[in-house]
């Protein structure tokens, strides 16, 4: 696969730090990569957003957004209000598609999730999976209510004719709750694909060396890691 579609159920649930785990194993391997923001929003022109933070912790060669709009808003909405031009789909896929001509790998990160408008026309990024033929990764989280958000995500994919590689956990928790660690064995089926891996909560805060060298054990095999799916329901079983 030379491009990665990472989605979620929702927003402000580790995204970028699944992305930045991705991204590290594959540095690892010795692969470029690539990580495209299609639209960041929320942050001021000076500040380091989601795509400049994989590359930090993961040591990824390039990173790329295509608009930035200053209000944590969908995409199309804080367009709208900034009175700027909106990121379509279309422009995300050719954005994808030129930076995967140099890289051995690209990560595109989406805003929030799947089916978030990025255009007036209603463009998501789904739609720019669907435009690069590229397979998504949907990122959940850990505890109450991520089987509903993790099965409509998984449905619109389908819907659409999109690959869903599976489901990682974006934050695990330290100590999870009986939701969580009994959603280690349902996840799976309400995705109606594996569970790839649980990244640590906290993860993000460690340093760039002790970050790379941990991915690698937060991941499943089928996205170049070590981890085990089976083995880490077993420990957490309720």
């Amino acid at each position: 696969m030379s491009v990665i579609v990472v989605s979620g159920t929702g927003t402000e649930i580790g995204k970028t730090i699944v992305t930045a785990s991705l991204a590290a194993v594959a540095v690892g391997q010795g692969r470029s990569v690539a990580v495209l923001k299609p639209a960041q929003t929320g942050l001021a022109p000076h500040e380091r957003g989601d795509a400049d933070e994989v590359v930090r912790l993961s040591g990824a060669e390039t990173s790329a957004e295509l608009a930035r709009f200053p209000e944590p808003l969908a995409p199309a909405t804080a367009a709208r209000r900034a009175g700027m031009a909106p990121v379509g789909p279309r422009e995300v896929a050719e954005a994808a598609e030129k930076l995967a001509a140099s890289h051995d790998l690209v990560l595109v990160e989406g805003a929030g999730g799947l089916l978030v408008r990025f255009d007036e026309e209603g463009g998501t990024l789904a739609d720019s999976a669907r435009l690069l033929g590229a397979p998504v990764l949907v990122v959940a989280p850990a505890g109450l209510g991520t089987l509903n958000t993790t099965a409509l995500t998984a449905e619109a994919l389908r819907a659409r004719g999109i690959a869903q590689l599976g489901v990682v956990v974006g934050s695990w928790p330290a100590v999870p709750d009986l939701a969580a660690r009994c959603n280690l064995e349902d996840l799976p089926e309400a995705a109606g694909a594996p569970l790839l891996g649980a990244v640590p909560e906290g993860a993000g805060a460690l340093d760039p060396a002790r970050f790379r060298a941990a991915a690698v054990e937060w991941l499943a095999p089928a996205l170049g890691g070590s981890w085990d799916a089976q083995r880490f329901a077993s420990a957490h079983r309720p």
